[in-house]
């Protein structure tokens, strides 16, 4: 099958994906099934059934006065929704009108297997192939975000556990663990937002591999911005990007305030072994336990760049200002530095800066 020429290949639909395609299209880019001539092209390919991202499969309880960072698309703001209502309701809804206001023109559902050069000419061609087919590119924009590759920790005797073990990826209301003792993993909000959630229907023990570092500062758009700067050296290095709390220690919500009240959020010292009843702790107790639940947060989904050999010995991949330091026609928007919904929705533009300028140098 012959490769579709394309300018520009957008991989994923969420919101770095989204305001890429905005960007693209602000500048004289048109979705590849209505391009004509000279005009520059591009197309969004999704692996999801429906428009949402990552919002369709948040936990039903986590609800619109209670997310976190929610940050409208360009040129389109996210509507008035009541505070209680889901946001897995109100968001993908927000999603699919911005796709149909703009006519962006996303292809789904389609995975994306890998991304490789067409040949060794610096300036010619990536390669991306789908399921269902495969585009020729001068750029790729990657925004495939992380929510696909939730991270389980692995820890001695994991197997053996006779209670149920999920992932925050997994979880979907507090209900199902009525009356147990269930052990919560992991120092980021959604640990704490479902220790205050589930600890008001079950038993809660909650544990960190650190103590938790509280900070009363507001964690508002300054203070994000400011964490995602604090990232941008781990991943000009190439290191692994690192979660934003362990940039910007832990910040009092109210559901935090909430869980301290009620005298459940008591961290313990991450257990060191897990047995067929419970987890056993630093000092040699055994607590029981019916469930562990594994806020451990997620990785990028990036298996798919695999062919291009980015990857550095420590994991990484190296990145400057949203741009792959050694593959220049890739951007990782939604990729370290730009992980929060501000900083993918800035990353957007600013990649296709980047895109445009070169083309015009070229065409001059």
């Amino acid at each position: 099958m012959q490769p579709v020429p394309v300018d520009v290949v957008v991989i994923g639909a969420g919101q770095a994906g989204l305001s890429a395609a905005y960007h693209l299209q602000r500048r004289g880019y048109v979705p590849v099934s209505r391009g004509a001539g000279d005009t520059p092209t591009f197309v969004v390919l999704d692996a999801e059934e429906r428009p949402g991202g990552a919002w369709q499969h948040r936990w039903p309880s986590l609800r619109m006065g209670t997310v976190n960072g929610i940050h409208e698309l360009p040129g389109f703001p996210v509507p008035p929704a009541d505070p209680t209502a889901a946001s897995r309701d109100i968001l993908p809804a927000y999603f699919a009108a911005y796709e149909e206001r703009f006519a962006l023109g996303v292809v789904r559902p389609v995975r994306v297997k890998s991304v490789r050069r067409e040949d060794d000419d610096p300036a010619g061609r990536l390669i991306v192939e789908t399921d269902a087919a495969t585009w020729a590119a001068s750029h790729v924009i990657n925004a495939t975000g992380t929510w696909s590759r939730p991270f389980w920790p692995r820890y001695p005797g994991q197997g053996r556990f006779r209670g149920r073990q999920l992932h925050v990826a997994d979880y979907v209301s507090r209900d199902e663990f009525a009356g147990m003792r269930v052990v919560i993993v992991g120092a980021g909000i959604s640990a704490v937002q479902l220790l205050d959630e589930i600890s008001h229907v079950a038993e809660t023990y909650w544990v960190t591999r650190r103590e938790p570092e509280w900070s009363d500062a507001a964690f508002d758009v300054p203070a994000r911005v400011a964490a995602i700067a604090g990232v941008e050296d781990r991943v000009r290095r190439g290191l692994p990007p690192g979660s934003v709390i362990s940039v910007t220690g832990m910040h009092w919500t109210p559901w935090a305030r909430a869980a301290e009240q009620r005298g459940v959020l008591v961290r313990h010292p991450m257990f060191t072994s897990i047995e067929e009843g419970g987890v056993r702790m630093p000092d040699g107790t055994l607590v029981e336990a019916d469930v562990i639940l594994w806020a451990t947060g997620f990785r990028p989904a990036l298996d798919h760049l695999s062919p291009l050999r980015l990857r550095t010995p420590e994991g990484g991949i190296r990145v400057a200002d949203g741009r792959s330091i050694d593959e220049p026609r890739l951007f990782l928007i939604g990729y370290g530095p730009s992980q929060s919904t501000v900083g993918a929705n800035r990353a957007g533009r600013d990649a296709v800066r980047a895109i445009t300028s070169e083309r015009a140098a070229v065409a001059a």
